[in-house]
């Protein structure tokens, strides 16, 4: 019995195959006819009445999977009309002009913003991206994201997620009020050590210094710690410095190895975060557009229309032409309620036909649309 299902099954599928095929041959002439009259590739009147009539004509069990069934064909195609018209936007010419202009190799020489100071994770992150970078230090990941976008450094690094306290989410919002393009990235294995001056016994310790997020990830280690007071700080290597200048012996600090050198310290405790390994990935910002060969990752943040289905509809296109999504974050929108915009990390070369359509469909799906940019990552 079961052969007998699978042979009606295999029967239906050839029928569907060849109207599909047919469907799809009738979109292409429409296409055509679109193209020649100057009309738009959506016609969501049209859908709309094509959904009911559908619908109406459909038992009642399957309705709600009819409705699924056809928002899909008509994606694709919608999809297969665009690529058909070759049609393109003030996006995808953008992303062509900067493939074709910048430079081949990142400047090993750059100015760069990194929040902190002297020993931070930052500083280490850029000096993997960077061979001879001249390094400014800003108090803030705002003051980072302000000095690039107004010319005072080329680049800045930021951190935007970590691999067990998860997303630096006001880098997340950061990014929704300044203008710039991600160019580069790379991931750091963040190793935080108790540094201590010298001489100083884990007993005599009452006050921890550090990074938010450096807390958060060590919260096993400083659970141990009865009596000690754990107060956050703008950044891990500006705990270690403030530990260095302060007369009390009572402080400490939670920061990278490389502060035991720069600010004279003692590790008393190594690698105390909750897990070994734990990774921070930093972006690499610019004020321009720059897209540097071998760019296989892309970013872009978008706002999608306050309605069912707004998002299934973009996720099914990275679906359609097999484009694998990396990353997915919301963040809520400030001015607006209960409303978000999502943050989006595909892995794609930037050089592919599927990315190129993508792109050109982008903004028809999106409410709003931000290309952050494409880049790669370095190990």
């Amino acid at each position: 019995m079961n052969s007998e299902y699978r042979a009606q099954i295999d029967r239906i599928d050839d029928e569907i195959v060849k109207l599909f095929a047919e469907r799809m041959d009738v979109a292409g002439k429409i296409a055509d006819y679109k193209k020649e009259n100057n009309l738009p590739i959506t016609d969501t009147v049209r859908e709309k009445q094509k959904v009911q009539d559908l619908l109406e004509k459909s038992p009642e069990k399957y309705r709600d999977y009819v409705r699924l069934l056809y928002s899909e064909i008509f994606e694709l195609s919608k999809s297969l009309q665009r690529k058909q018209n070759a049609e393109g936007t003030g996006l995808t010419a953008k992303i062509l002009s900067a493939i074709d202009n910048t430079e081949k190799m990142l400047p090993a020489g750059a100015s760069v913003a990194c929040q902190g100071t002297s020993g931070a994770f930052a500083e280490q992150a850029c000096e993997k991206i960077f061979k001879h970078p001249n390094i400014m230090f800003f108090s803030s990941f705002e003051a980072v994201f302000t000095a690039v976008e107004k010319g005072l450094c080329s680049y800045g690094i930021v951190p935007l997620e970590n691999s067990t306290a998860g997303s630096v989410n006001t880098v997340y919002d950061l990014m929704l009020s300044h203008k710039f393009s991600i160019v580069r990235s790379t991931r750091l294995k963040v190793d935080h050590n108790l540094l201590v001056k010298p001489g100083v016994k884990l007993s005599e310790i009452r006050e921890i210094y550090s990074h938010q997020q450096a807390i958060s990830q060590c919260e096993g280690f400083l659970a141990t710690l009865s009596g000690v007071k754990i107060i956050p700080c703008e950044n891990t290597a500006v705990a270690a410095r403030m530990v260095a200048g302060s007369e009390d012996r009572g402080i400490a600090a939670l920061a990278s190895r490389a502060c035991i050198r720069n600010y004279g310290l003692e590790c008393i405790k190594e690698s105390v975060q909750d897990k070994g390994n734990n990774y921070t990935r930093f972006i690499c910002i610019s004020r321009n557009l720059e897209i540097y060969p071998g760019a296989d990752r892309t970013s872009f943040m978008a706002t999608l229309p306050h309605e069912p289905g707004s998002l299934y509809r973009l996720l099914s296109r990275f679906n359609a032409l097999e484009i694998n999504l990396n990353k997915l974050e919301s963040r809520p929108l400030p001015d607006r309620d209960f409303e978000f915009m999502f943050y989006f990390d595909l892995d794609t070369p930037v050089y592919s036909a599927e990315f190129i359509q993508l792109m050109n469909e982008l903004e028809e799906v999106c409410e709003s649309c931000y290309y952050l940019g494409s880049y790669s990552e370095v190990i």
